[in-house]
């Protein structure tokens, strides 16, 4: 299918609406027509245009598709990448107008615009929404509620993420308290414990079913990320990586003209554009999978290029976490 065959089964009843209304204009010219069975039909027809500005159709696709950057609408969906594909989804799904929104993870592949409209979209819809994201931005401006999933419990908070991050500083700070009294009476209740029978006198017996009871007490405790050790690499010449003049295009559109650069030693580099402008491609070329159509890419001898890319095709699906990461 294409881009425009996949984005349009979301308006389907719109589309099929409006084709059956052009019918029925056309059927009033027929020389036994049911004049009061036609009128009750375009009634019927017109309100379901009405309800969804179906009149505007055509528009609503092109605003969409501009904001969300689609590629060509005769595009064929099966050769797009995994970010055109996933806007592509993305654009089907706001203009089927649900009452219920369910988005995993929705500004992922999407430029800085679409973003933003896509906030301006969520912000005027009538229904609901709910949304994964590690998008911080994002939930500050769109988010009216956060649910936060912690240590098997759901956390409900009224608010946007920098109100819940400052209440979630002050459980945390409650929970740090709590969890040191928790220890101390362990630690008393120990002492107790070790204490000879004499020592413990009647009351041991419920003494100890409370200890028991404290001991098998599931004190959770918060999961902390740990941090990650990089060993270093081989240490760096002069020349890391140098574009002289590259040019890289597909077919007519040109992605790439003429750049120049060269890239320091010890460099972090943020590459912004917007979809399509030839980010992917740019990082393509850098690892040798494409080549220029003109102009050179240097890379030193002692550079050593490690990449992960936005459709993870180097992950072997067969294989465990494990082995992925340990490369076994």
């Amino acid at each position: 299918k294409t881009v425009r065959e996949v984005v349009e089964e979301a308006v389907s009843v719109i589309k099929d609406a409006q084709a059956r209304l052009d019918q029925v204009y056309a059927e009033y010219a027929e020389p036994d027509a049911d004049f009061d069975k036609l009128a009750a039909e375009q009634a019927k027809l017109e309100s379901i245009l009405q309800a969804s500005d179906g009149h505007n159709l055509e528009r609503q696709l092109e605003v969409a598709a501009d904001a969300l950057r689609l590629p060509a609408w005769d595009a064929k969906v099966s050769v797009l990448s995994g970010g055109e594909k996933r806007r592509v989804a993305l654009c089907r799904l706001l203009l089927s107008a649900p009452d219920m929104l369910l988005l995993d993870e929705p500004t992922n592949h999407l430029d800085a615009d679409s973003v933003a409209w896509l906030e301006h979209f969520l912000h005027d819809f009538p229904g609901t929404v709910v949304a994964i994201t590690h998008d911080r931005y994002f939930l500050d401006n769109v988010a009216g509620w956060i649910l936060e999933l912690d240590r098997g419990a759901g956390i409900p908070y009224e608010g946007n993420y920098s109100g819940w991050l400052e209440a979630k500083s002050d459980r945390l700070a409650q929970e740090s308290k709590q969890q040191t009294a928790h220890e101390k009476a362990m630690k008393d209740e120990l002492e107790w414990v070790r204490k000879g029978a004499k020592a413990r006198q009647s009351k041991s017996k419920a003494r100890l079913q409370r200890f028991e009871e404290m001991q098998s007490q599931e004190f959770q405790k918060r999961s902390e990320t740990n941090e990650i050790y990089i060993p270093a690499g081989p240490r760096l010449g002069d020349k890391v990586i140098e574009f002289k003049n590259v040019t890289k295009g597909y077919g007519d559109r040109v992605l790439i003209d003429n750049l120049s650069f060269s890239m320091p030693k010890g460099a972090i580099v943020g590459v912004i554009g917007g979809n399509g402008a030839g980010k992917s491609t740019l990082f393509r070329m850098l690892m040798g999978k494409e080549q220029p159509d003109s102009g050179s890419i240097e890379v030193g001898e002692t550079v050593q290029l490690a990449c992960v890319d936005q459709s993870r095709d180097d992950l072997d699906g067969s294989k465990s976490v494990f082995q992925a990461v340990s490369d076994g």
